[in-house]
């Protein structure tokens, strides 16, 4: 690169065009295309903090940074980007992490869903539109957390008459909890894509493929049960139907991706008050931003493969083919235009509800789940709940319940609980009707899951995942 090439990037005449010739010189050595170059200098330019301690580029990172205005104190906006909210029953938690949301300099609208309580950055349950930035923990940990919705040809009896069957099909075929993995690896195209575009993903690829088809702790789930469909969709007429639902994300490599991009955008923006630490951002015209984007949506395609590969080999199990899908995910951001500007919707814990577009939103272990087409209201950014919602916190609820509470709803809905947490049981959670008589004017019901047999991870597994 040339000094007017350098110039052009932003760099000043004098010791920063120095130390950048001599940088340049020193990395061409190494072996750095000049592509790489150039893309190295406009993230110095842009964030030098996040060079001072590179051997090559390290001078000149200093020097732009001295160059660099202080950063204001007052960063935020000067009042809050607009929010509307569904339902009632939302702790003040959450209305706070929300309004903090809003408050940031890239926030344009928000949006709460009734099953919203407290995360880490934005909450469970909230929505908010960005520009030009994505914030990891408005994505959450669990990156590209989904549903997936199965239904099988068998006769919707075999659920009571062949529940033995399906028991055996689910505890062979499935694993739950942090850290789990097969024995023998599952095989998946997403393994063969290019793990290389963030270091996180390339340093896990291997950690990722024992993970393929697992599921994680806390809420995540596989359940059979019953679905009563309201209308004609999915290929099938209305009528009730055997099913099988899954609940899980993108494991330990989706959060390490989350945990690693959340620290980096925190470095970038150190001004940043402490209550909205964890809303600190990435800008997508970055090669950090860009880094994470393609991350996450990798991590969206391999959360997918797990359940793809989790109904698939119950079905090869059962000896049943499957004969109509659906899926959605729910920890996760798009790009997409609202109020005529190009923006990034980060749904975390919300299922995307644009004008019919169906999805799931599941109930608890004991109470219904629900398939919905969205209405495309633009006050909720096109979005709904993403599931009941915590009543309260597990902490709470271990210490206030005990199995014998939860028996007695489990047997009254003929449901066999394989295994769960007693942070999971029902009266942990909001009234999913309720949640759903919220957002009437968010989504349209079209049928109607009736969990029959239960698997959760394991008593004494830590939610890794919870916020």
């Amino acid at each position: 690169m040339n000094l007017k090439q350098l110039a052009k990037l932003g760099l000043q005449k004098g010791k920063q065009m120095d130390a950048a010739i001599s940088a340049l010189s020193s990395a061409s050595r190494t072996g750095m295309q000049k592509r790489k170059m150039k893309r190295v200098i406009k993230s110095i330019i842009n964030n030098p903090q996040l060079f001072l301690d590179d051997p090559v580029f390290g001078q000149l990172a200093a020097l732009c940074g001295e160059s660099m205005k202080k950063p204001e104190n007052h960063v935020l906006r000067e009042s809050p980007a607009p929010y509307e909210k569904w339902g009632t029953d939302i702790d003040e938690g959450a209305l706070s992490q929300m309004k903090n949301a809003c408050s940031l300099p890239i926030s344009i609208q928000g949006a709460l869903m009734p099953d919203a309580h407290l995360g880490y950055g934005l909450p469970i349950g909230g929505v908010l539109a960005a520009e030009n930035a994505v914030i990891p923990f408005a994505v959450g940990m669990d990156i590209a957390c989904r549903m997936k919705l199965s239904v099988f040809d068998m006769p919707v009896s075999h659920i009571r008459d062949e529940k033995q069957r399906l028991i055996k099909a689910v505890e062979s075929e499935t694993r739950f909890g942090v850290g789990v993995k097969f024995k023998n690896r599952r095989q998946h195209p997403v393994m063969d894509e290019d793990w290389s575009v963030s270091p996180v993903t390339k340093a896990l690829k291997d950690k990722a493929w024992g993970q393929l088809g697992t599921s994680g702790s806390g809420n995540h789930f596989v359940e059979f049960g019953k679905l009563e469909l309201y209308e004609k969709e999915l290929g099938l007429e209305p009528g009730i139907y055997p099913a099988l639902l899954s609940h899980s994300g993108s494991r330990g490599t989706g959060a390490e991706v989350a945990g690693h991009y959340s620290r980096l955008a925190k470095k970038i923006h150190p001004d940043l008050p402490k209550e909205l630490a964890s809303l600190a951002w990435l800008e997508l015209n970055t090669e950090e931003g860009q880094e994470y984007w393609a991350a996450m949506e990798l991590m969206g395609r391999y959360a997918a493969a797990s359940h793809e590969l989790i109904h698939k080999y119950i079905a090869a199990h059962l000896g049943l083919e499957i004969t109509a899908q659906l899926e959605n995910h729910h920890n996760f951001a798009w790009k997409e235009k609202h109020m005529g500007m190009d923006l990034v919707v980060h749904r975390k814990g919300a299922t995307p509800a644009g004008p019919d577009a169906m999805g799931i939103i599941p109930g608890s272990m004991a109470t219904p789940g629900y398939v919905i087409r969205g209405k495309g209201n633009a006050a909720s950014l096109h979005s709904a709940s993403h599931g009941a919602g915590r009543l309260m916190s597990r902490k709470a609820s271990k210490k206030r319940f005990k199995w014998k509470d939860a028996e007695k709803l489990l047997s009254d809905q003929k449901i066999t609980l394989l295994s769960a947490g007693l942070d999971e049981v029902p009266m942990a959670y909001k009234d999913i009707d309720a949640v759903m008589d919220a957002q009437k004017d968010l989504v349209h019901v079209l049928a109607r899951f009736d969990p029959r047999i239960v698997k959760m991870a394991p008593s004494g597994q830590r939610p890794k995942f919870d916020r």
